[in-house]
């Protein structure tokens, strides 16, 4: 199965948090309690006097301090906490810890992490430092699948800003958290729809050879646009065409879904001009899809 998403019942989001919670902060007003599509059920931290607790108190979502006696402790707590409360998605959000192959391979797909760089660049700490000292002018966040590594997972979504002549390591930050704001919620909502998921294993049984090749050859940053595609496909249930597709050879469906994946990380007149150009249930599914994400609740 490459995703157990969507479910047939409101997600239950348990978010792992270190800090302030300011990304947590935006997944509550995202995943209130009574969203149709999920909510936040559960918020644990590392850190007793992390603020990020208060946040989910104040917005009547149970916050539990589990404090860091060794990384085994830890996990095998969150662990029983998770089933307990039948969680079906973990969060990462300032949580700065590096968790254990224990805790992530039965999560492989259903744990996220942002983090304020555009993967597979700058991976690790001291981000906004490093992209100055490189001379960067863009920079961004990066909403990720989480893997063994640390940074390393399969990218589902990234959002971009500009670095600016005199910017400071806090003034980046600030300007991406307005970002990471509006990403993780995005990057939640089209997981809970089933149109995110990390690449699948067998990829040359389910493609073929070619577009199996093509896939696997692709840059990390540019996979996730087939990923999308490939999921549009199976909610319009035209998965047999999803390797055709790759190869840009599956006619005004293959156009369609990979005019939406694009649409879905962020809007472009010219996308959406060209896609009112393609026939009119073409156009409808992807309009329908559309919507589904860009909708609050």
């Amino acid at each position: 199965m490459i995703t157990p998403f969507p479910l047939d019942r409101p997600a239950r989001l348990a978010v792992f948090a270190s800090g302030r919670g300011t990304n947590l902060e935006a997944l509550l007003k995202a995943f209130p309690r009574g969203n149709p599509l999920g909510e936040v059920v559960l918020v644990l931290s590392d850190n007793p006097e992390a603020p990020a607790l208060e946040r989910a108190r104040g917005r009547s979502v149970e916050a539990l301090a589990l404090p860091w006696e060794g990384r085994r402790a830890f996990e095998a707590r969150a662990l029983a906490l998770l089933w307990e409360r039948r969680v079906d998605v973990v969060l990462l959000a300032g949580f700065m810890r590096l968790l254990s192959p224990r805790f992530v391979v039965p999560w492989y797909g259903r744990l996220l992490n942002i983090h304020p760089s555009l993967l597979p660049d700058y991976p690790g700490l001291r981000v906004h430092q490093r992209v100055l000292e490189a001379g960067e002018r863009e920079t961004g966040s990066t909403v990720h699948f989480v893997d063994q590594g640390m940074d390393t997972g399969p990218i589902l979504l990234q959002g971009r800003v500009p670095v600016l002549p005199g910017d400071t390591p806090e003034v980046l930050e600030a300007r991406l958290l307005h970002l990471e704001h509006r990403l993780y919620p995005k990057a939640v909502r089209l997981l809970l729809l089933g149109l995110a998921f990390p690449p699948p294993e067998g990829l040359l049984g389910l493609l073929g050879q070619e577009a199996a090749r093509l896939f696997q050859g692709l840059p990390p940053r540019e996979k996730p646009l087939y990923l999308r595609a490939w999921a549009l496909l199976r909610v319009w249930e035209k998965e047999d065409l999803v390797g055709s597709a790759f190869l840009g050879r599956a006619g005004a469906w293959g156009r369609g879904a990979f005019l939406a994946a694009h649409l879905l990380a962020g809007d472009h007149p010219a996308l959406r001009a060209e896609l009112m150009g393609l026939p009119e249930e073409v156009r409808r599914r992807a309009e329908a899809v559309l919507a589904l994400v860009e909708s609050p609740s």
